[in-house]
């Protein structure tokens, strides 16, 4: 059983807590209050369930539908990304540039690399964040440094880093243990403005 909190206030609800996830059926605490709701089922709070699975809740509040992933962490600090969000990433010891993120709502860390096209991630990764990639994904062929391997593409709903939010995101997978961290390529970065002062690389939604 997983909590999601989100601590922003949307209608009558300040808070809610998804408690459980099931095909057609989620359990919420709304204010402090439990309630289970099946598919098409509003609460007194106003909180209507549109679908349900394993993975995700997806809720109507106050006319705003709501993404709800299983595992997502949304704490009370929680503001919808703005234009003009930024993160600043300092480099580690080997000058490398990571950032905690997520994928799909799933936590992932995340190495930025501009010599990469796409959003790529290993197999086992990609079954984490949810991604049936063999089904639902293209398969297709790139080349590394162990030569032309093949990759599926799939379209990522949203990737988050800081209050960065991007969304429909191509992506690759490669059936491998490789890439070890998810590789934030130019799917992404070409959508920030992206600058060094000194070490430091800061990214900002335009």
């Amino acid at each position: 059983m997983f909590g999601l909190l989100i601590g922003t206030t949307v209608g009558a609800v300040e808070e809610i807590v998804v408690s459980g996830l099931f095909r057609d059926r989620a359990v919420l605490v709304l204010d402090g209050k439990t309630r289970v709701l099946s598919v098409g089922a509003t609460s007194p709070e106003g909180v209507k369930l549109l679908s349900a699975d394993s993975r995700e809740a997806v809720v109507e509040i106050a006319g705003e539908v709501r993404h709800l992933a299983l595992g997502e962490q949304i704490r009370g600090d929680y503001a919808p990304p703005a234009p003009g969000a930024s993160i600043t990433i300092a480099p580690d010891a080997q000058g490398m540039y990571e950032i905690p993120g997520s994928i799909n709502g799933f936590q992932v860390l995340f190495l930025v690399d501009t010599g990469a096209t796409l959003v790529s991630m290993n197999g086992a990764t990609a079954k984490r964040v949810g991604l049936n990639y063999k089904l639902d994904g293209i398969e297709s062929r790139t080349s590394t440094a162990a030569g032309v391997v093949p990759v599926w593409l799939v379209k990522l709903d949203r990737v988050r880093i800081g209050d960065i939010e991007v969304r429909d995101v191509q992506a690759s997978v490669h059936d491998s243990a490789f890439p070890a961290e998810v590789l934030l390529g130019n799917a992404v970065l070409q959508r920030l403005h992206m600058e060094r002062d000194g070490q430091l690389l800061r990214l900002t939604k335009p």
